[in-house]
């Protein structure tokens, strides 16, 4: 049908009523049944003809990152989902507490409303697939409008991949021609809302009715202290903040270098592709970052997820062809210092320090900014720092010597759980503090039997203060 702004709620409903249909059918898979779609939708979407399709639409739609790291986005992250729910229990009884009498059983949550990034079009479609048709749901996705085609491809493959397997098509439907009526109308209609991407596109999420799970904005600001191997160092950050462009909310805004390693620091980035902006340089570059600042701290689109050298021109300066990152030194803190922001592009604002307690200081103004909630990190030997920084600032994670891209969301060498939405807790506005994965996507219902009686003593109740 056409789709126009009389029609959005009429369009909307229809795709709720395929997805509940197709929803109705698997209500009563089993563990294996569901398991089998997963490993089918991660089999089909990494296959080496797809992974080119999906990922060569998303730079060529989107004009972001570059091709080669969306393959590796793709084969990496999720052949890591599939790998870290493969033992998940979403089925049948959960959790048995003979003791209390208890019986936690797995339920489905129903049709779920998904909003998809631009950032992340095709990544973050297939990982939300996985984790609803895990817990036997359908979901209705909202794409972004400027990269819909990519999202829409990535869903006809995982489509035709639940078909290959018996399964109804329409437990993944995408949206087309998307708007923001469209997008609230999904919401509405939705039993659950998963809402990846900026913060309005999560506060609108919030305000829908639908209860939802949102993600924090990112702002990662990283230490490097003396014990740190900054030769390693280095090139886990130019790595990590390299790595499709600064596509990631996770990948790291600032370092705060301790002052004895600063220079060997600066010189092993520069050494690694990076670029350090004189301070004419510096104030052109932050003039095309932000060009309303101070009156308006939005980033030019122009900028976000591109090459060094492409902001560099458009800032009137020239860079190096190899030039990977642009490094700008910082001093100041806070909502008045654009660089002490998220920036969504190659640019690594750089701190120095003296005292472990001042670039703590310096991470927790930065993120009361932009970034609370969400993540930090440190490069140090010495375990004491580590646990000072975690019990200090209010964030959800703290990486210790690890890619800050990598790391939050799953890699093959960090424990946390691979996903595409980071619950940022409280702190950033969110209900959880943990990655959001496949327990998130069900319901649960307890059984109650009677279970003996005991009633403890005042005693035993109170203790020394039995007297009080």
């Amino acid at each position: 049908m056409s789709i126009n702004s009389e029609n959005v709620q009429e369009y909307v409903s229809s795709l709720f009523t395929r997805a509940r249909a197709a929803q109705k059918q698997i209500e009563n898979y089993t563990q294996e049944q569901v398991d089998t779609l997963c490993k089918a939708i991660a089999r089909a979407t990494t296959k080496p003809e797809n992974v080119k399709a999906i990922g060569t639409m998303c730079f060529e739609e989107g004009g972001m990152g570059d091709q080669e790291s969306k393959f590796v986005k793709l084969n990496t992250r999720v052949k890591g989902v599939c790998w870290d729910i493969r033992n998940d229990k979403t089925v049948g009884v959960l959790e048995e507490l003979p003791a209390r009498g208890l019986v936690k059983i797995a339920r489905p949550v129903g049709v779920i409303g998904c909003l998809i990034p631009s950032t992340q079009p095709d990544v973050t479609a297939i990982i939300k697939a996985m984790f609803a048709i895990k817990g036997r749901n359908a979901s209705v996705y909202s794409p972004h409008p400027k990269l819909q085609k990519s999202t829409l491809l990535t869903c006809e493959i995982i489509r035709q991949a639940l078909k290959k397997h018996g399964a109804p098509e329409d437990l993944i439907i995408c949206a087309e021609n998307p708007t923001i009526a469209m997008s609230n109308e999904i919401m509405k209609r939705a039993d659950l809302v998963v809402a990846t991407g900026g913060a309005p596109m999560v506060r609108a999420a919030y305000s829908s009715g639908t209860p939802a799970y949102g993600a924090g904005a990112g702002n990662a600001n990283v230490i490097v202290d003396e014990t740190a191997d900054i030769k390693a160092t280095a090139t886990l950050l130019v790595n990590s903040k390299f790595f499709d462009q600064s596509s990631g909310c996770s990948c790291e805004n600032s370092i705060i270098v301790n002052d004895q390693v600063y220079d060997e620091l600066i010189r092993e980035l520069k050494a690694n592709g990076s670029y350090m902006v004189t301070g004419a340089e510096k104030l052109l570059l932050q003039k095309t970052i932000w060009p309303e600042w101070p009156n308006n701290h939005n980033l030019n689109r122009d900028i976000v997820v591109k090459p060094a050298t492409t902001i560099a021109k458009i800032a009137g300066f020239n860079l190096p062809e190899s030039t990977k990152l642009i490094l700008v030194e910082e001093t100041g803190t806070g909502s008045q210092y654009a660089f002490a922001g998220e920036k969504l592009c190659p640019v690594l604002a750089v701190y120095k320090y003296s005292d472990f307690d001042d670039a703590i200081r310096i991470i927790q103004e930065n993120q009361e900014y932009q970034g609370l909630g969400h993540s930090c990190g440190i490069h140090t030997n010495r375990d004491d720092r580590v646990m000072k920084l975690a019990q200090t600032v209010k964030t959800t994670r703290v990486a210790v010597r690890q890619a800050m891209t990598a790391s939050n969301s799953g890699s093959w060498t960090s424990g946390n759980r691979w996903t595409s939405t980071l619950g940022c807790g409280t702190w950033a506005g969110n209900i959880v503090s943990e990655n959001i994965t496949t327990h998130h996507f069900i319901n649960t219902t307890w059984i109650s039997r009677p279970i003996p009686a005991y009633i403890p003593t005042d005693e035993e109740l109170f203790g020394d203060l039995v007297n009080d």
